[in-house]
């Protein structure tokens, strides 16, 4: 039984939460704030977090930084609880390693069925490819890391995978549909700039190693990965 925490201060919405999750065979744990979410972490690591961006005291886009900061739980899926509806909000929870974002209010058929998309996404086995190479660029799949000439290049879960699929089909135009579909699931209802939002990202945490932009924006049709300048 896959195990789900969410972090929600409005007790209605988490306990609605919690009863549609338990009715589909989830083993679900609430929580109001921060302090007792992060006492339970410590004690067991759970499949997905449902988490609230307004929290009293620790807000929501905090707690999400330091999971994604700690490697321990930096792999954990996290699905964001707002009531904003600004592209601004979606932007930065998606930079900071959000893996799906839900705006209140939600029904709940919705909600059970971006959890198990997002569940089905992280449960993918790791590729036959363990450790790619390409010009200095490093990747490791299994261990989660990647270097540019013995640099570290910090990436969240999203920028990783994204790296990862562009890696593995070097000298391939990928059109921004193909990523969406492969690596956020073919149901994502997000828009393609989701990808450009990531691939800029990527591309200034690689710069900031020393790592040439090898990441080519293919006009009107996508990117792949090339040595050469950007356009």
């Amino acid at each position: 039984m896959k195990l789900i925490y969410c972090v929600e201060d409005d007790a209605r919405i988490r306990e609605l939460i919690m009863l549609a999750l338990s009715t589909a065979d989830f083993e679900i744990l609430g929580f109001e704030e921060a302090e007792g979410f992060y006492a339970q972490l410590k004690k067991q690591v759970p499949d997905l977090i449902l988490l609230d961006l307004m929290l009293p005291k620790t807000d929501g886009m905090t707690i999400l930084k330091e999971l994604k900061r700690n490697s321990v739980y930096s792999d954990i899926p996290v699905i964001i609880l707002t009531a904003k509806s600004m592209e601004l909000d979606k932007v930065k929870g998606l930079e900071s390693g959000a893996d799906d974002f839900i705006t209140k209010p939600f029904g709940v058929l919705e909600l059970l069925a971006r959890v198990k998309a997002v569940l089905r996404r992280s449960g993918k086995k790791a590729p036959e490819e363990d450790v790619l190479e390409y010009n200095g660029l490093s990747l490791d799949y299994n261990k989660r890391t990647v270097y540019y000439n013995n640099n570290a290049v910090a990436l969240t879960y999203k920028e990783f995978e994204l790296l990862h699929y562009l890696m593995l089909n070097k000298g391939i135009v990928l059109s921004r549909d193909k990523m969406l579909s492969e690596i956020w699931g073919y149901d994502y209802e997000g828009e393609t700039r989701t990808v450009d939002m990531h691939i800029k990202t990527i591309r200034q945490k690689l710069e900031a190693s020393g790592c040439p932009n090898y990441i080519v924006t293919v006009r009107s049709a996508g990117y792949k990965l090339e040595e050469q300048a950007a356009e």
